[in-house]
């Protein structure tokens, strides 16, 4: 999409963090006629930082010429109440015929996921249960309503399609198909199994001060595995693993299904569906019409 003879997306998966975007975006990139960008998160509306890098720095993220359907992928696009001017920037740019597709998977599923990444990344020390309470956001950014009602202060609701990540993964080509129809793609996409899904790890190492000189360093790394047994590198790397995944208690839970089934009741209300958190899985499981 031109505006004033600025290239700028087509559409933007706004997916929530941890629900398989850059999959999304890399099978996307995979279709004739589909533009992706690279960075696959630009964040530009939401991150103060990058966008002083100003509006033609961003469309130049995006090809010049006609007929291509263009898009990026940026989470932090539904990350309220981190970054704020993200709507207001958008509109001002003129993406008002923008759509959006907005990932979202099980509320409490996504928030034990983010919670290992922030602890992957030394930003978390504290226990999950602990966590809930003392680093808010881990709750903000599973609550959809909120995030997908701040859209529609902005945007026609028919420019945003809601899509289950456990629908994308069990059944991702009819997704994939029901995604294309609401961009408006005129061929058939095909997923490509062969892609491997990204940012999934079986194993979740914790940071450190340093760490990119000593693990990422490719001469430290010669060092290391030339001159420290083993035995005593398996020891560090052990206590540095997440070795289970984080368990939420009771008290917890209870907390945050009351927070929780209100928003997604909110959410089933607007999309016309009798969403809560004990009909998710179920209605996770339908496919929504585009």
């Amino acid at each position: 999409m031109n505006h004033n003879g600025v290239p700028l997306p087509d559409f933007m998966i706004i997916g929530a963090m941890k629900c398989a975007t850059s999959t999304l975006h890399d099978q996307l990139a995979q279709q004739a006629g589909i533009h992706m960008s690279t960075p696959k998160e630009p964040n530009f509306f939401s991150n103060d930082e990058i966008y002083k890098n100003g509006i033609g720095w961003y469309s130049g993220l995006f090809r010049p010429e006609s007929g291509l359907l263009q898009g990026e992928s940026s989470t932090h696009y539904t990350k309220l109440p981190t970054y704020p001017h993200t709507l207001t920037r958008m509109r001002e740019h003129g993406l008002e015929k923008t759509k959006f597709i907005y990932v979202i998977r099980e509320p409490v599923s996504r928030l034990v996921s983010q919670y290992i990444h922030e602890w992957s990344q030394g930003l978390l020390k504290e226990d999950i249960n602990t966590a809930i309470k003392t680093f808010p956001i881990l709750v903000e950014y599973s609550r959809y309503h909120y995030q997908y009602q701040a859209y529609l202060q902005h945007f026609d609701p028919s420019q945003i399609l809601v899509v289950f990540y456990e629908r994308l993964v069990d059944q991702p080509q009819e997704e994939l198909e029901k995604i294309c129809r609401f961009l408006g793609y005129p061929n058939r996409p095909t997923w490509n199994f062969e892609l491997e899904a990204q940012n999934v790890s079986a194993k979740r190492i914790r940071k450190f001060p340093l760490y990119s000189l000593i693990v990422e360093s490719r001469p430290l790394a010669f060092i290391r595995r030339t001159f420290i047994p083993q035995q005593l590198r398996d020891a560090v790397k052990d206590r540095l693993v997440m070795k289970s995944r984080p368990q939420l208690n009771e008290d917890s839970l209870r907390y945050l299904n009351s927070i929780f089934d209100d928003d997604l009741r909110q959410l089933g209300e607007a999309l016309g569906i009798p969403l809560t958190m004990d009909s998710y899985r179920e209605i996770a499981g339908r496919p929504l019409a585009a």
